[in-house]
Order: structure tokens, then C-alpha cells, then sequence
């Protein structure tokens, strides 16, 4: 049972890891070489894309602390690690938070002007999320193999 919640909560972690670094290397500069100049565009399609996505990740961002709880619940010979994958977690999740209920309204309702410092920041903000959970990740792993 315990190497299924392992394997579960891992693969959770990494499909979060995962979008996030597929958005950040893959999607983001596609749109830029696609709309080049056009920021407004690239803004369009951008909000499209990211629309809807926001309760999708909240329930992974659940199902990987649940499963987390029942690892660090039957399995308590490394619980440090776990408990420090937590806090990297939810600090990823706070990020995440602001970007979803802060940020990405103030970019809807934002002006041209205004834009590019907005993408600028999300894109230091998408990078230190996935630093957080990368991190996480790699701790799980490394959990396994002490």
C-alpha cells in the first residue's frame, strides 16, 4: 500500500512539476516567436490558455499534500524530509496562491504599459515555483533511496 501512495505522490509532484516547467521552457517563448511585437496577442492567448487551469492545479496541489500526509503518516524513519518537502510545498502554494487570486487579475485589467513588468514578474514567480517543487521532487526521491 505504501509504494502506491509513494508512487501516486510522486507522480502527482511530477505533473505538477512538469506543466509548470513545459509552460515556462516550451509555451512561453513559442508565444513569444509567434506574436513577436504583438504583446497584446501573446496576452490574449496567453489569458486563454491559463483560464480554467487555476482549481485543476488546486485540487492536485490537495492530492499531493494528502498523499504526502499518509507517507509521512506510515512511513516516519525519514520524516524530516518530509516535513521540509512540505514546507518548500507550501511555499510553492503561496506563490501559486498570489499568482492566482493577485496577479493574474491586476494583468487582465492591466495596460499595455504596464504588461511587460507583469510578465516579467510572472515569469520570476513561475521560476522560484518550480525551483520550490523541483526541489520537493528531488527530496522524495532522495527519501527513497536513505
Amino acid at each position: 500500500m505504501t509504494v502506491v501512495v509513494a508512487i501516486v505522490h510522486a507522480g502527482l509532484a511530477a505533473a505538477w512539476v512538469g506543466g509548470m516547467a513545459y509552460s515556462l521552457f516550451v509555451v512561453r517563448p513559442k508565444l513569444q516567436k509567434f506574436f513577436g511585437p504583438d504583446r497584446d496577442g501573446r496576452e490574449a492567448l496567453t489569458t486563454v490558455i491559463a483560464s480554467g487551469n487555476r482549481w485543476k492545479v488546486i485540487g492536485l496541489i490537495a492530492a499531493i499534500a494528502v498523499t504526502g500526509l499518509v507517507l509521512l503518516l506510515v512511513e516516519r524513519e525519514h520524516w524530516w524530509i518530509h516535513a521540509v518537502k512540505a514546507l518548500l510545498l507550501v511555499c510553492a502554494t503561496a506563490i501559486f496562491w498570489y499568482v492566482s487570486w493577485r496577479h493574474w487579475p491586476g494583468r487582465v485589467f492591466a495596460t499595455s504599459a504596464e504588461l511587460p513588468e507583469l510578465q516579467r514578474r510572472l515569469v520570476v514567480l513561475a521560476t522560484t515555483m518550480l525551483g520550490l517543487t523541483g526541489l520537493a521532487f528531488a527530496l522524495g526521491v532522495a527519501a527513497v533511496h536513505l
